[in-house]
Parts: structure tokens; sequence; C-alpha cells
């Protein structure tokens, strides 16, 4: 992989993995100092794809982000292991619960931003997955009904003071009266605002559009086991041109029919996200979780309700193993399916922030009998994982 190193000079050959063509990166002393085509194309050299960016992880090996003990030192130790697996932005998400613990929690997550600046620069907003959901069987999911509420601007300011303005992604049932008011408010303060967790009707959910909902939460998931063949919430959100359709892709939340169609629908407006709690990475067995009581984490990552067997509650795979997923099952080439984890999803932002830059994120990789192995991940230019 690498090709020279001559006075804290080094050069490495790789391929793009979305354009295929061959790449030269050169480093100073750890840092990025020049990206150039190449035509020095050689077997066995690694990959380079932008960074990943989670968009909806609830936690990760054994850091629970509902937790309201969670401390800086959770944060960081995350945001480190979240680099190891090529994850160079993340938006920690924080699910219905009581108004006092959702405050603290936020709150630890900004104090720990503004002390920390890689922490800073990798979380780039919160998700506020609910209070503002639906309350009715099947599409709450995990949540608990006793926290879930009416969407309520003058406590979703409170949110967002305690989280220091960092709350930039909140998913809302449109169905609530007062809903498009708030959505619409959302819109107009930076906030992106996603469908799920919801009942909404094929009109509600054009309102909740033309107010400016972007995209949809985790589509497939959070609705009743049962709907009506149509119309229903997922056809309505399919053919809403204007959503991108976020879908967990890790072989549980959602069949590989669905994940087709969903990708051929909304071709570059597909993101995977993980929605991995702090069970990924866990042995199986039984857990006391923060969002749904006691959970079972089986042997191929289903991690499910005890008290309702087959509710899952939360996923168990990685942002990275979920890609990975796609191209095991020759879902996605390793291109498509890494863009759909990066690319996309930077164009999603800058939708609403032009701030947003990802650029110099940069993870090298190798792919062996289609099994993702991190090499490096190049953070805002520097190493920071890797040799």
């Amino acid at each position: 992989m690498q090709k020279r190193m001559d006075k804290g000079i080094k050069v490495i050959d790789c391929i793009n993995c979305i354009t295929n063509k061959t790449e030269e990166l050169t480093f100073h002393d750890g840092i990025l100092v020049n990206r150039t085509g190449s035509e020095n194309y050689r077997n066995n050299i690694p990959f380079a794809g932008p960074g990943l960016i989670d968009l909806q992880i609830n936690g990760i090996n054994g850091i629970d982000f509902n937790n309201p003990s969670l401390t800086k030192e959770d944060i960081i130790k995350a945001t480190g292991f979240l680099l190891s697996k090529g994850i160079t932005h993340f938006f920690p998400t924080v699910v219905t619960n009581s108004d006092e613990n959702i405050l603290q929690i936020v709150d630890t997550i900004y104090q720990t931003c503004l002390s920390d600046a890689l922490v800073n620069d990798c979380i780039w907003g919160i998700h506020l997955e609910g209070p503002f959901i639906s309350a009715a069987d099947g599409a709450k999911g995990a949540h608990d009904e006793k926290y879930i509420k009416a969407p309520d601007w003058e406590l979703f300011s409170k949110f967002q003071n305690a989280a220091g303005g960092k709350i930039k992604l909140i998913t809302v049932a449109p169905e609530w009266d007062g809903a498009f008011a708030f959505i619409k408010k959302c819109k107009d303060n930076g906030v992106l605002v996603a469908i799920g967790h919801s009942m909404a009707n094929t009109k509600q959910i054009s309102m909740a559009v033309n107010a400016g909902a972007t995209l949809s939460t985790h589509l497939g998931n959070g609705v009743p086991l049962f709907l009506p063949r149509h119309p229903n919430i997922i056809w309505d959100q399919l053919a809403a041109e204007e959503l991108y359709a976020c879908i967990i892709t890790d072989g549980i939340h959602i069949p590989d029919s669905f994940i087709k169609v969903v990708m051929k629908n909304k071709a570059g407006a597909t993101i995977v996200v993980s929605d991995a709690t702090c069970f990924a990475g866990m042995p199986p067995g039984e857990f006391q979780s923060n969002i749904g009581g006691a959970v079972i984490l089986d042997g191929e990552k289903r991690l499910s309700l005890k008290s309702s067997p087959g509710l899952l509650a939360g996923a168990a795979k990685s942002l990275l193993e979920n890609v990975e997923y796609l191209v095991e099952k020759n879902l996605a080439t390793p291109g498509i399916a890494w863009q759909m984890a990066s690319s996309n999803v930077v164009n999603l932002l800058a939708r609403s922030d032009d701030r947003f830059n990802s650029k110099n994120d940069i993870i090298l990789f190798l792919l062996d009998r289609k099994k993702i192995q991190v090499e490096h991940v190049i953070k805002n230019g520097r190493i920071v994982f890797g040799k």
C-alpha cells in the first residue's frame, strides 16, 4: 500500500471505490497534503472512500447514548471506536424519554463537544428521535409510550438550548395536531425533519413534505406488522420524490427485496443507517436496555424485546457492517454501497447547512471475499487510525 517514504513524506496509491479510478495520496508527518489522479495501478492496493456518516446511532460497543448516566469519557471512547470502523461523522440518536433525561443527555453530548475537538468534529449533530412520534402499537416500536407527546416548539427549544444548537435532525409523526407548523419552524431554523414512527395518511405525508420534511427514518420499520395494501405510509413515502429514504441494511430489519425496491426507487436519495444500540459488538445474551427494558440479542445479531418476541428493539450491527451486508448479498457494488453511507448523506446535509464539509475525511480499506477491513482513517486530513 505504501509507495515510498522520505523525510516524513509518505505516498499511498489507492483506488477510489466510487469512481474506480487510481489515486495518489501524499502525506507529510501524517497529514494529507495532496490528492491526485494516478496511473500507478497495482494489485493489492487499498480502496479509498469518503468517511462514513451515520445519521442514526443509539450507542455502540457497550456505550448507550440514551443512558442519563452517559459521561464525556463514554462519548470519547465511542468516537474512537466508530473512527476505527470508518465512521467519521455520526449523529448520537436520543430517543423518547423523560424531558429531564433528554435535557441531561443532550447537555452531556454538547459539553463533550466543547471539551474535545475530535469529538466535536465527528458529531456534526444530534438526532432527536422522539418524543414527538406516534403512540400507536407497532408505530411506536420500543419507545416508551408514557413519554410520547405532540410536537411542542417550546419544549424542543429547551432541548436545543441544552444541546447548544447541536440538534440537527428530528424524527416526527406528522399526524399530530400542530405538526406542520412545527416542521416548518424546524426547517426555518436549520433542523432537518424526518418522518418516522408514524401512522400518517397520504394527505398528512404530503403536507409534511410541503412543510419541509426531507427524509424518512428507517423506512420499512417503525410501522405496524400489518398495513393496508394501498395506500399506506410506506408507499406514500416511496412516492414522495422530495424524501430521502434511510434504511437499515443489516439483513434483519428489512428483507433484501425491500432494499432493492428502495434503491431502485430512490437511487441517490437512498441512505444507509445503522440504528445501532450499545449492544453492537457485544456477545449474544439477555440485557437491560434504557430504551425498552429487557432485550434479547441472538447469535445473528437480532435484538428483540423480551416482552414481545419478534418486535425489534434496535440494531446490533455497525454502519460498516450494514455496508458490508449490501456487498456480501450482491445488492450493491462496493462503490454504490459505500456511497449510500457517505456521499448521499453529504448531499442531504448540505441542503440544510452548506458549512458541512467532509472533503478531507478518507477511509482506506481492503476488500477480501466481500469482507471490509479498515486500514487507515483520515479525519480532516490527518491520520487518526492505522499505522
